[in-house]
């Protein structure tokens, strides 16, 4: 039986608008596959090892400073392991904490782990709403979430966009875009949660630790309520 480690990194401090739920997608879509699953909970003081995928999800500014600072205990080994391939997933703080630092209005400038050539600074209008993604790499070819963020962040170098906003604002919206990656690294502003929502991002990301592809499910249900959710404006 083929086993998947996955590190789900500060669960106690970021965890807003139902994160948890990308952690229980790829869990159950594992096991409807025969596909033994590890989920280790990584918490402020305790070491990483390896692990195939690593999850790090939203919180508010004061719990980021936290990460923010335990992160760079780890930054040495998480960017090995971005090296060899390992997949990452940050939701809106998390994706954040990837890049270079995060500038609050007030307070310092938060550090982080630099995965993802970005950075984000504090914009002075909050973007609420429905996001509906254009994607290339994958089918079906849309992502959707729902935003909740003030940050705005800068992709620089060989760190890509997901895709580009049809509805919503994305990263900062000015320039249309949505998420990052690169290597294995993604980071987007879509919670709700992001991968219940996009089972077939989900399968993405499951491929790329397996190093195979996966058979499909059936996803009659998911894939209805994605669809009744594109072009959805807030």
């Amino acid at each position: 039986m083929k086993t998947i480690k996955i590190g789900h990194l500060y669960p106690k401090l970021l965890n807003i608008y139902g994160d948890i739920g990308n952690i229980i997608t790829l869990q159950k879509r594992c096991r409807w596959r025969g596909i033994n699953v590890i989920v280790d909970e990584i918490g402020v003081g305790e070491s990483i090892t390896n692990h195939d995928i690593y999850f790090i999800g939203g919180g508010q500014d004061i719990q980021q400073i936290e990460v923010s600072k335990e992160l760079q205990k780890h930054k040495e080994f998480l960017t090995s392991e971005r090296d060899r391939g390992a997949v990452f997933l940050g939701i809106c703080g998390g994706y954040q904490l990837m890049g270079h630092y995060y500038q609050p209005h007030n307070g310092d400038k938060l550090e982080g782990i630099s995965l993802l050539d970005a950075y984000t600074v504090a914009g002075n209008k909050r973007f609420i709403g429905n996001v509906t993604v254009q994607i290339n790499q994958i089918t079906p070819n849309t992502l959707v979430g729902f935003e909740n963020h003030s940050g705005l962040t800068y992709l620089q170098g060989d760190t890509k966009p997901i895709g580009n906003v049809i509805v919503g604002n994305g990263n900062n919206g000015a320039d249309k875009t949505e998420g990052a990656r690169y290597k294995n690294v993604f980071g987007t502003y879509l919670h709700g949660s992001f991968l219940p929502k996009n089972p077939h991002f989900a399968d993405y990301l499951l491929e790329l630790a397996l190093g195979e592809k996966l058979e499909p499910l059936d996803d009659f249900i998911e894939t209805k309520t994605h669809n009744n959710l594109v072009k959805k404006a807030y």
